[in-house]
């Protein structure tokens, strides 16, 4: 609106039509920038309505007269009371947006806390980070546990953001860390996350319609025995990668099945645990859709299996996934269009299993 006011002064002073007095209009520029535009806006304004009363003033032979110093008094003072409230604001604003980010951010870190850098016959890191949308607080889920099974790991992706999302997310992860302890079947340990998520979906008023109808859930469960495989459930989650000897495989399942929430969609379901070798020196890589959906600005996806192959060797789990944060970074120019959730397990040697009974939470 401001720049449309510029304009139309700019029509009227170099047209037949220039008897009309254009100073009110003139100086409203600034001040309507001042509102909407923040201080580097009310700057542009503000120095475009000094050039085309400049302009004007020149075309017109108009120098000299009141008139003219008093519109330029008036866009003067009028400038720089925009540019103060529109600095205040915008101040105010950021202000209450850290708060309510701090906030957001505390609330996930309650649900989601970090992998622990060791966990029986891995070494483990995870990686946590929010896309650029404000204090929204995302879905994506993750969690290692070391059991008397094995060690067992979960990473998710809840559709949608906000408050709902938060709920579902605790709801999947309080069933996983309660069930993998229990449950040998690690079937049962993907129900009981379903489980849960359907009785969350029950109570009264927890969701919108919206996500009663369109709410799913993408997991994968993992576990890493003592013997040298990997044990996968996949609940329409993108594959993990394994890395071996430099070479990236996703790990697809051989029959796909629907996300969480999903299973009216395919009736007669039969879920089963596939094993893919998992040796020692192995790297096995978690993550959710934030990172291989991530786009630079041409539009190209990140190259993650490419990304992870480029990777030097010898490299801890948590300086892996730092130097592939700074590869996300690179490809998407720092702005992140979905959160991204990751946990990479690097294969040891085997180790003997913990006494029933004496497994902790991580």
């Amino acid at each position: 609106m401001p720049f449309l006011i510029a304009l139309a002064v700019l029509v009227i002073e170099f047209t037949p039509a220039h008897f009309i007095y254009t100073g009110p209009l003139l100086t409203a520029v600034p001040a309507l920038a001042g509102v909407t535009m923040g201080p580097k806006g009310t700057t542009a304004a503000a120095a475009l309505a000094l050039a085309i009363s400049v302009a004007t003033a020149t075309y017109n032979a108009a120098w000299g007269s009141l008139q003219v110093y008093t519109n330029f008094l008036a866009l003067g003072l009028v400038s720089v009371a925009g540019f103060i409230s529109s600095s205040t604001v915008q101040a105010r604003r950021q202000r209450e947006l850290d708060q309510v980010r701090r906030i957001a951010v505390a609330a996930q870190d309650v649900v989601l806390r970090p992998v622990p850098g060791r966990l029986g016959p891995v070494l483990a890191g995870s990686l946590c980070l929010a896309a650029g949308t404000g204090a929204r607080v995302g879905g994506d889920l993750y969690e290692a546990v070391q059991t008397q099974h094995g060690v067992r790991m979960i990473v998710g992706d809840v559709r949608g953001k906000g408050l709902s999302a938060v709920r579902a997310v605790a709801a999947a992860l309080g069933a996983f860390r309660e069930a993998v302890h229990y449950d040998d079947d690690l079937v049962e340990v993907m129900n009981r996350c379903a489980a849960a998520l359907r009785r969350q979906v029950a109570v009264p008023g927890a969701y919108g319609q919206e996500v009663l109808l369109e709410g799913f859930t993408t997991a994968l469960i993992a576990q890493v025995p003592d013997e040298p495989v990997v044990q996968l459930i996949n609940r329409g989650h993108p594959p993990p990668l394994l890395l071996h000897e430099g070479r990236a495989t996703p790990l697809v399942p051989a029959v796909p099945s629907p996300p969480l929430g999903l299973e009216d969609l395919t009736p007669g379901l039969v879920v089963k645990v596939e094993n893919y070798p998992f040796v020692p020196g192995d790297r096995l890589l978690l993550y959710t859709d934030g990172v291989i959906e991530a786009r630079n600005p041409d539009g190209e996806f990140f190259a993650l299996p490419e990304i992870m192959e480029g990777m030097p060797a010898h490299t801890t789990p948590a300086e892996f996934l730092e130097q592939l944060h700074q590869a996300l970074i690179r490809h998407t120019g720092g702005d992140l269009a979905d959160d991204v959730a990751m946990i990479l397990a690097d294969r040891l040697g085997s180790e003997p299993r913990t006494p029933r009974g004496g497994a902790g939470a991580g």
